[in-house]
């Protein structure tokens, strides 16, 4: 197989979807990989490391798709991306798809076999391409939010974990699953006081067992958000619904109520985001606003602030999936590997999610049918 490795363009963005080891394994296993010139050089995995291993570099983005026929990314095509798509080719990234509609419509038209990441799904119901990421989103949110609540122009001044004298912070977890789970450890690790909240009584028991009662639980609904968003200093977002929009599960009148200078910050955004009050994503280089004087963080990339790390974890989890693709081609990779099946968001201008097909309102076709499995 062909492989490509672009550069990623979303702002901010240096992560990179094949570090040269990865690049290694599958030269070694016979596949040609094209890398784009410096797709990786901001977190120093320059071009030569990938010459190294055999990697062939090429100048732009458009002789990367023009010669692959499975192109590997980190986020969603871009609008400026779109016309490099050849038709049939394959490509393997978070796709988002329940808040891409123009994007939808140019993998159905040009017939790309598109990989989402985020719904690759085990047995068990998990998602485990997007544990690395979620797991480094849930502990930079709890960084971000006590960078915002000390300095920023709208905070008054609130160290998370307190001093003696001093009270610490109120930090709300919405959601218990990885994001939540990581951003509440990191959140009682630097001393504050924190409740998550989650639908699932089984979660939340999980979150009482672990943290031995530290951190409190709550059930995930209106009552128990407007009682405890009122006091909160922080609120994270850890809300995921697969295939799907987030809910708007935090209103406007529960931001009004919040007091000056706290901060929301929404890991959901690249599936809504839940809070009613940020209507669009914000972007690494603007990553913040204020709104009835709290400040939003709703980056919709934020692994992208650890970009190294994050690229290295996220090879340790897409590698084996991307091997399988390529040595034994997409329909033999799906039929021998059942999480894959749910992976696959379109198919020769078919689209094969039924979340995001009901979403839309198109046409949805079984994969199973159309690959005779």
């Amino acid at each position: 197989m062909i492989i490509g490795v672009p550069k990623e363009i979303k702002n901010g963005e240096k992560r990179v979807s094949l570090i040269p080891s990865s690049v290694k394994t599958l030269i070694n296993d016979g596949h040609t990989v094209y890398v784009q010139r410096d797709a990786g050089s901001a977190i120093g995995f320059y071009d030569e490391l990938y010459e190294e291993v055999g990697a062939k570099i090429l100048d732009n983005a458009r002789d990367i798709y023009a010669k692959s026929e499975i192109v590997v990314k980190v986020k969603e095509p871009l609008p400026e991306e779109f016309e490099l798509f050849k038709t049939g080719q394959t490509i393997i990234t978070y796709f988002h798809l329940a808040v891409e509609p123009e994007l939808l419509d140019v993998l159905i038209k040009k017939k790309i076999t598109a990989i989402a990441y985020e719904t690759i799904q085990t047995a068990d119901g998990s998602l485990p391409l997007l544990r690395p990421m979620s797991e480094i989103a849930g502990k930079i949110s709890v960084q971000i939010g006590a960078q915002y609540l000390q300095t920023s122009d709208y905070s008054c001044g609130t160290v998370l974990g307190g001093v003696a004298g001093v009270m610490p912070a109120e930090v709300v977890v919405v959601g218990a699953g990885v994001v939540g789970l990581n951003a509440a450890k990191v959140a009682y690790g630097m001393g504050a006081h924190v409740s998550i909240l989650d639908i699932s009584p089984k979660k939340l028991a999980y979150v009482e067992d672990i943290f031995h009662g530290a951190v409190g639980t709550a059930m995930s609904n209106e009552y128990n958000l407007k009682k405890l968003i009122k006091n909160a200093d922080l609120v994270i977002s850890g809300v995921l619904i697969p295939s799907n929009k987030a809910p708007k599960l935090i209103t406007e009148e529960m931001v009004k109520s919040m007091k000056k200078g706290s901060v929301l910050v929404d890991v959901s955004i690249d599936q809504g985001g839940i809070f009613e009050t940020i209507e669009t994503p914000t972007s690494i280089d603007n990553p913040v606003f204020e709104k009835h004087g709290v400040i939003h963080f709703a980056v919709p990339n934020i692994p992208g602030l650890a970009a190294r790390t994050a690229s290295i974890s996220l090879n340790n989890y897409t590698l084996p999936y991307v091997l399988k693709f390529a040595n034994k081609g997409f329909i033999a990779a799906v039929k021998s590997t059942p999480e894959l099946y749910k992976g696959v968001n379109t198919y020769q201008g078919k689209l094969t999610n039924p979340e995001v097909a009901k979403q839309f309102g198109y046409p949805f076709s079984e994969l199973s049918m159309l690959i005779g499995f």
